[in-house]
């Protein structure tokens, strides 16, 4: 690689690191595994860089496909209760945190499969075409586990009186956009730093 690859190497990680990470959270729930998924995801795209035409594209889809990767591992399913109780989360009265947490906790009870659906789908705001091609699966396959996830969503958050609301599809898809999860009472809790690219 020389200077200048090199150099947009270092800006691209220093603009999308925390992004990167993020993604991955939300797709695995755990921020350790998200550090390792994001790390991997860099490592590859480092080797890469004079081949890839779309960094931020081949980035979004590596950690993607690394979270749930590294979520698959044996040891990362063996979890302490004191790790347990530093993920819980507590109620916040700030109304829309509080809501966050709540919707966070929700996606992290999902199988990661379906995780990973809904957080490119709602989150990230990508096509069912564009979500089936960074999991590797059939279109078929994006809507099955996206219509499961939303109903096991709207199961968990129904138990704490929240009630995702869809403008476009009534109340089929969840959100009414990518980047924010609409919610009953007039509410939105923002799904974080990603937007549509």
């Amino acid at each position: 690689m020389d200077t200048e690859d090199a150099d947009n190497f270092r800006e691209f990680v220093r603009n999308r690191f925390e992004q990167l990470r993020a993604l991955a959270f939300v797709t695995c729930g755990d921020w350790q595994t998200a550090e390792d998924a994001t790390a991997a995801t860099l490592a590859k795209l480092y080797r890469r860089w004079h081949q890839v035409t779309t960094p931020d594209a081949y980035a979004r889809t590596m950690v993607v496909r690394a979270a749930i990767n590294e979520k698959r591992k044996p040891w990362r399913r063996e979890r302490s209760s004191g790790t347990q109780l530093l993920d819980a989360a507590l109620p916040d009265h700030a109304g829309v945190v509080d809501e966050r947490l709540r919707l966070n906790a929700a996606l992290s009870r999902l199988p990661t499969r379906q995780r990973a659906v809904l957080v490119l789908r709602f989150l990230e705001g990508l096509s069912v075409e564009e979500t089936a091609e960074v999991l590797k699966c059939r279109p078929g396959t994006v809507k099955s586990q996206s219509s499961r996830g939303l109903a096991a969503a709207r199961a968990l958050l129904a138990a704490q009186d929240i009630e995702l609301q869809d403008e476009d599809e009534g109340n089929e898809r969840g959100v009414s956009h990518a980047g924010r999860l609409e919610v009953a009472g007039g509410h939105a809790a923002t799904s974080g730093p990603h937007q549509r690219r």
